[in-house]
């Protein structure tokens, strides 16, 4: 079968469904979104997608890049944003986040979205590098709108799709993802990062969960330490030392919970 023919057909299956009978079945329909190409690629690997070349599912012109296969009882769906046109380099933040989790979504039709990735961690917060969080909770660090409601409008505060027996079962950690579009840290992010009590600290977290709130999609964050923020190394050293060791960390994570979520329902993890 086609590709195109797959998402018309989990489409059209998802069309006649009521969100009580979704909740009830087994996931079937996993999309992942991942900022870069390092942390992707694994993880194709690992679950033997095939590219899209033909990338006609998304609007003419866009860099975005779609991975696509079945795993034991899975349809898998890994979309990264792809390099920048002009500068080569991923497509990273929130900007690139939110479109690419919109037109997924529009697209695909997933019934859960697991965004996984690379973070910044805080030793106040027990974090080290190499550890892999599922995100609790998910907010904005960088809108700031001193306004009435306007700011916490800004702060954009959610919960995550709350994953209890997979977190139990698989002896995973939890914290709180905090999200803003500089890799460093400027003063006002720090003060903001600590007021959201974040444990770790990434690029897009907060931008996908605001895209899967608006259209009613279950989404789950698992983020991995490639540098503590708070530590005495540079952010952008520890970094670039850390992405491959850590990336592997992460693929070893992520292949966990898509075995644990294998054949059950939403309600049961």
């Amino acid at each position: 079968m086609a590709p195109t023919d797959e998402i018309i057909g989990a489409t059209a299956a998802a069309a006649n469904m009521t969100e009580a009978e979704e909740r009830s079945r087994p996931v079937s329909n996993l999309l992942f979104i991942i900022a870069m190409q390092a942390e992707a690629l694994p993880l194709v690997t690992k679950f033997q997608l095939t590219e899209d070349t033909d990338r006609s599912i998304f609007t003419k012109g866009v860099p975005w890049v779609r991975y696509y296969g079945n795993y034991k009882d899975l349809q898998i769906n890994l979309v990264r944003p792809g390099k920048d046109p002009s500068l080569g380099v991923d497509n990273v933040g929130t900007i690139s986040a939110s479109l690419v989790t919109y037109a997924s979504i529009q697209v695909l039709k997933p019934d859960l979205i697991i965004n996984a990735g690379t973070s910044g961690g805080f030793k106040a917060k027990g974090a080290s590098v190499g550890d892999v969080f599922v995100a609790t909770d998910v907010a904005f660090h960088d809108r700031r709108i001193p306004i009435p409601v306007f700011d916490l409008y800004g702060i954009g505060a959610r919960r995550s799709f709350s994953t209890p027996n997979l977190v139990k079962d698989l002896n995973l950690k939890e914290g709180k993802l905090s999200t803003g579009d500089s890799l460093d840290m400027s003063p006002h992010d720090a003060a903001a990062i600590s007021a959201n009590d974040a444990t770790v600290k990434d690029m897009e977290g907060a931008a996908i969960a605001y895209v899967a709130d608006l259209l009613s999609v279950p989404a789950v964050f698992v983020k991995a330490v490639t540098d503590i923020v708070d530590g005495e190394k540079p952010t952008t050293e520890e970094f670039v030392d850390n992405l491959a060791s850590v990336t592997a960390a992460l693929d070893r994570a992520v292949t966990q919970v898509v075995d644990y979520i294998n054949g059950k329902c939403l309600s049961e993890l």
